[in-house]
């Protein structure tokens, strides 16, 4: 007789199992078990196909406010940010890439930084096919994206703002990103990397492309003691508020959760781009053509940092410093910064 072969289970196996028990046995994971859990995955303490089942099971799950918490404290445990770094004003993340218009949000983040607002961006690029990123656009209106934290940290330091690809913010992450065109769907690290906030910014800015993921993000920020928090479905996904359409606002403000819709900016909806060409966003910044939607675009998104920031008191009076600011932009800032 054959005696059965004895293996000793894998230290990652129990959490699998709690997502994967079957419909009777399947419950969330504690916050402490959602950070035990990542903080394995980052540290690369699991067999890939352990990696796969996790993932895809959160995903058809989806995650709870307390699991993004634990999954984002893990993120930020591994994170190393310098001592000296400097202060950062706005936390805006960019990870949906556009399909459809062009990304305006980049003129929005590039006149607040040359009005003194220090904004840290990060991202991923090139995780879906038929989408343009933030670090592709960068190159073509001159600004070179950094790669590495120490970089970002001088750039804000002398630009007001940097743009770090998560492969240089967290490599680990970026690996499980890059398995979208494996498994075929994303995974809730999209969702984790939106909150990091890696350089612990008072304000942030996070878009989302399904609505029903906007409590989560918002009720999360207030768990992890985020105090000014922008939740918005943005265009495509990214952080941009679509002219055409009222935007619903979900904050975190001063600790408390609240709600505002802004109306939208026009009476008619515009037709969307067949092409995404980038020049348009360098010959719109220097002022030699003009571009009603995106300018509406670029004014709009960034009245909602300004809100959020507590520069206006109200959603009017922080689109009118907006256009103000747009008005008075620098047109030859983008050459001097690259």
């Amino acid at each position: 007789m054959i005696e059965p072969t004895q293996y000793e289970e894998h230290p990652f196996a129990q959490y699998v199992r709690i997502l994967g028990k079957g419909k009777n046995g399947t419950r969330p994971f504690t916050e402490q078990e959602a950070f035990d859990s990542f903080s394995m995955v980052l540290a690369d303490e699991v067999e890939p196909v352990q990696l796969g089942a996790y993932m895809m099971l959160m995903r058809v799950k989806e995650e709870t406010r307390e699991e993004l918490v634990g999954f984002v404290r893990a993120v930020r445990n591994s994170i190393h940010i310098p001592a000296d770094a400097p202060k950062v004003d706005l936390d805006w993340s960019s990870y949906a890439g556009k399909r459809r218009v062009l990304p305006w949000y980049l003129l929005s983040t590039l006149m607040l930084a040359q009005n003194g607002i220090t904004t840290f961006m990060h991202g991923a690029s090139g995780h879906t096919n038929g989408r343009i990123y933030t670090r592709d656009v960068l190159h073509a209106l001159g600004i070179e994206p950094c790669t590495s934290i120490e970089e970002a940290c001088e750039r804000m330091a002398s630009d007001h703002f940097a743009y770090l690809d998560i492969q240089y913010l967290c490599p680990r992450l970026y690996d499980i990103i890059e398995l979208r065109p494996l498994m075929g769907l994303r995974s809730p690290v999209h969702t984790v990397a939106r909150s990091v906030n890696p350089f612990n910014a008072p304000y942030v800015m996070q878009g989302i492309f399904h609505p029903g993921y906007r409590p989560v993000h918002q009720e999360a920020a207030m768990l992890l003691g985020e105090s000014n928090v922008a939740v918005i479905k943005g265009e495509g996904g990214e952080i941009e508020r679509n002219p055409d359409s009222p935007c619903l606002v979900q904050r975190v403000r001063n600790g408390v959760l609240e709600e505002e819709e802004w109306p939208a900016m026009f009476a008619r909806r515009h037709t969307r781009d067949d092409h995404l060409d980038v020049g348009r966003l360098v010959r719109f910044w220097r002022g030699e053509s003009e571009e009603e939607y995106g300018e509406a675009a670029v004014v709009g998104t960034a009245a909602i940092a300004l809100h959020l920031m507590n520069r206006a008191p109200t959603p009017e009076a922080a689109t009118a410093l907006a256009r103000e600011m747009w008005t008075a932009r620098n047109r030859d800032w983008m050459q001097a910064a690259a």
